[in-house]
């Protein structure tokens, strides 16, 4: 296949990527879920909008266990979802709107379905198909009990007994059992799945779970006892590398191979790791000889506050100077409370207690939201390095936190025993028209219900409406384009209290009021604000603007 991929290796550095969660995105077919044709169908906006590049999250066989990321086929398509030629058509409709294709590589585990998985439950204990996964016998007098006190991040035991007696290591579900990376086979056919995509016109890859592959798999297994299974905190509370299956620095030996396939295609085939860790940590990932890039969620994870901004922003830089990286940032994806709804959350809210409650405990006010998220916006992408976009953020989508429980998919809701809402409320999909059984999702209803109030979001209500949110991502893409010019920035020593101000260049200066009050807005010419200036030399709160 020729390689359709833009010629500059670099394109990555400075780009925005729009991830494309393909069962919410668009509805070709008309059976309410979203599809590659759908997606085809609508990259115009993608180009439109201005991005440089779409990330596919995963789109593989797969029986939706955990929204897709449980995988049949790493080589194949869900047939729900179209097939292999529905992919080339989207690659190729892609490039030729000058758009780079990112996909989701989901190499920590399988689904239970995998082929693999299924040899291995045949084959039974002490086999080489179960050499693939990680099988242990169980603790107590006939192994009873799990092997370790491994949790799982979705709740509960990370083990999982099967008739024989054996039990195997799923770090989340159940039905995605976890594959062992000291296994040669386990290895090869990654190799094999890079290669496949990246001969396709895959132009890079974000590689999920990219801290847990590889494990401490040495008899005995050690508990973790103490220092906790899951999150960042865990890693806080042992020497760097060494917790048993978390960001083990055995794992960029993996990634190191993985560099020689990227490199062996031109251009370079990028990469770009998630990986829940703490910051010094993450920039080994993104070092050049391994992915080159790590998604940054201290960023996603700081407040609306501008000391912790300031310390997060030049934290950051800074560590992605060192690895010889670029800095990326997110506000929202897949996985988190969509960050209008988000930011204007209380302090110390406890987000999974605000979605029990339907978002009414407390109860937010949206236009505020938006107000935040738009100056966020603005803000992330005045800085230096990649920006990641996550679909329907450049309408203002708001967080569904009031979805019935009825209708949850995410697996978290019921593995948790029903008292983790999940991910379902920042899935639900985008609404395209105003009017229709799904806003033009698609012919019929979506897979999760859409609130009314999408009607107002919808693409159809904001295109080419001044101070629209969908107006004020394309002039902010289209303007920051023009702009781009090196790497660095440059705090400016005197700013208010309450104000985050910093020039890119000689030309461009950001300036972000986080206060409560108007200020004086510093001199120059307004590119672009995020909310309507009420009068001239005024910077009002919650307020970004682009000075030139």
């Amino acid at each position: 296949m020729a390689d359709l991929s833009s010629r500059n290796p670099d394109w990555w550095r400075q780009a925005v990527i729009y991830q494309v969660y393909p069962r919410s995105f668009a509805d070709a077919d008309g059976d309410g879920l979203g599809d590659l044709r759908g997606v085809t169908q609508r990259l115009n906006h993608l180009a439109t909008l201005g991005v440089d590049a779409l990330w596919l999250s995963p789109f593989y066989p797969s029986e939706l266990a955990d929204g897709g990321y449980d995988v049949v086929d790493h080589r194949g398509v869900d047939p729900r979802l179209g097939t292999l030629d529905d992919f080339d058509a989207l690659a190729a409709e892609a490039h030729r709107l000058g758009l780079k294709v990112v996909v989701d590589v989901v190499p920590n585990h399988t689904s239970h379905q995998h082929p693999w998985f299924q040899e291995a439950l045949r084959a039974g204990p002490g086999s080489a198909a179960r050499d693939r996964y990680v099988f242990r016998p169980g603790r107590g007098a006939h192994g009873e009990l799990p092997p370790t006190d491994w949790q799982s991040v979705f709740g509960g035991s990370a083990w999982q007994r099967v008739p024989d007696g054996d039990w195997y290591l799923h770090l989340f579900a159940p039905e995605q059992p976890d594959l062992n990376w000291d296994n040669e086979e386990v290895r090869a056919d990654f190799r094999t799945t890079l290669c496949f995509w990246s001969d396709r016109g895959v132009d890079g890859f974000r590689v999920d779970v990219a801290h847990g592959l590889a494990k401490d798999l040495t008899e005995p297994l050690r508990d973790v006892g103490g220092i906790g299974a899951t999150g960042e905190e865990a890693l806080l509370r042992v020497p760097p590398g060494s917790h048993p299956y978390w960001d083990r620095d055995e794992v960029h030996e993996i990634y190191r191979d993985w560099r020689k396939i990227f490199d062996a295609y031109t251009p370079p085939r990028t990469a770009v790791a998630e990986a829940w860790v703490p910051d010094a940590r993450r920039a080994l990932y993104a070092r050049p000889d391994e992915l080159g890039q790590a998604f940054n969620f201290e960023y996603l994870q700081a407040r609306w506050d501008v000391d912790e901004l300031r310390e997060v922003i030049t934290g950051s830089l800074d560590a992605a100077r060192a690895a010889g990286a670029s800095a990326t940032w997110v506000l929202s994806n897949h996985d988190v409370v969509r960050h209008a709804s988000r930011l204007v959350l209380p302090a110390g809210t406890d987000e999974n207690a605000w979605l029990l409650s339907g978002g009414r405990a407390p109860a937010i006010d949206r236009e505020a939201g938006l107000r935040r998220a738009r100056a966020a916006t603005l803000l992330m992408l005045a800085l230096p390095g990649s920006s990641y976009v996550y679909q329907g953020e450049e309408l203002g989508l708001p967080e569904v936190a009031d979805l019935p429980t009825e209708v949850l998919q995410d697996p978290i809701w019921e593995q948790s025993g029903h008292v983790r809402k999940g991910r379902d409320g920042c899935r639900v999909p985008l609404p395209w028209t105003t009017t229709g059984p799904s806003y033009g999702f698609g012919p019929g209803a979506a897979w999760l219900p859409q609130p009314a109030s999408f009607a107002s979001y919808a693409v159809e209500a904001q295109a080419g409406v001044e101070g629209s949110t969908l107006e004020l991502y394309r002039t902010a893409l289209r303007l920051r384009r023009k702009l781009l010019e090196g790497e660095t920035l440059t705090w400016t020593p005197d700013a208010p209290a309450g104000v985050l101000d910093f020039t890119r260049t000689e030309t461009w200066r950001c300036v972000t009021s986080l206060g409560a009050e108007p200020l004086p807005l510093p001199p120059g010419e307004v590119l672009l604000a995020s909310a309507p200036l009420p009068e001239e030399g005024v910077l009002p709160p919650d307020t970004t603007v682009w000075l030139a």
